[in-house]
């Protein structure tokens, strides 16, 4: 039999729902192919793969603690554990500061860029679930907490042993930061689509999305959010050589892309939902394309 506390943890989590952490990984796993050039290795994969579940299961936490107050007049989130009082404030801290740690000790064994990195992600997680009560699009925030992982990757791939805050840019390259843009305008689109399926509570309780903002031009927002997205990510692959399969890859992601706008062109609950977890197959397409792209990981050297 389930162990009822467990369970709640777990749901705590979204451990039911993976396309949360895949959302963050794909992008992650796609910078930390191309900054190493190939197959990164296994203890950078190991790294960089828990070290998202870990994070994006501690950011969980503290959202949900942030957002306890409004979720209860949110029909998705009303049942939340913390929200419904079935998990305490500091439980659910102490366990999101435990996760954060863990990630940590991952990170700890890369180098100093990425580390020092890492203390910058931490904060940005922290400001996300305040931006939406002060911020118009406050997905943006997400966005850049989304693509974090992007510089990174390039950190751990690039080396380094220099403390110094100065060492960061030496170890991540302009192409890392385009990529994270890039990648941000794709944290727009899915979390648009997100916030169109809870509009009308959000309304009634004054929370900022960009849903919201955009209005009647959120289906149009949406698509133009992919389409930078898509068309930079393109870009940057062809002009690092990644060829014609990568562009394969990014052709199967944009049909995807298409698919979703059938989904919420009539901007139903269930339509919108179904859109947003449905993402992880566009990113899990581009990073399929990356890797195809480079013949090394055939022999995992």
């Amino acid at each position: 039999m389930s162990n009822p506390r467990v369970s709640l943890y777990l749901d705590l989590i979204r451990w039911n729902r993976p396309a949360g952490w895949l959302l963050l990984l794909w992008p992650t796993l796609s910078a930390l192919w191309i900054a190493c050039d190939g197959f990164p290795g296994w203890h950078l994969l190991a790294v960089f793969t828990l070290g998202t579940i870990l994070m994006r299961s501690a950011g969980c936490c503290v959202n949900d603690v942030a957002d306890r107050e409004f979720d209860k007049h949110v029909k998705r989130t009303a049942q939340r554990p913390v929200t419904s009082g079935a998990l305490s404030v500091r439980a659910a801290l102490t366990f999101g500061a435990v996760l954060a740690l863990l990630a940590f000790g991952l990170v700890l064994t890369t180098n100093p860029p990425t580390i020092l990195l890492s203390f910058v992600a931490l904060v940005v997680t922290l400001i996300y679930p305040y931006a939406k009560r002060y911020v118009s699009m406050p997905q943006a925030v997400l966005g850049v907490a989304f693509s974090f992982g992007i510089p990174m990757a390039f950190a751990a791939a690039t080396g380094g042993h220099d403390w110094s805050p100065a060492a960061i840019p030496a170890a991540v390259p302009m192409l890392a930061w385009l990529l994270l843009v890039g990648n941000l305008f794709w944290v727009l689109a899915y979390d648009t689509e997100y916030a169109m399926v809870d509009r009308d509570d959000d309304l009634k309780i004054g929370m900022r999305t960009s849903a919201i903002t955009l209005g009647r031009f959120d289906v149009a927002g949406v698509m133009a959010f992919y389409a930078v997205y898509l068309l930079s990510w393109l870009y940057l692959g062809l002009k690092l050589g990644l060829g014609p399969v990568y562009a394969v890859g990014i052709v199967a992601a944009a049909l995807q892309a298409a698919w979703h706008f059938t989904l919420i062109y009539a901007r139903t609950r269930d339509g919108c939902f179904r859109a947003f977890r449905a993402n992880h197959w566009v990113g899990a397409a581009v990073f399929l394309g990356v890797v195809l792209s480079y013949q090394k990981v055939w022999s995992l050297q």
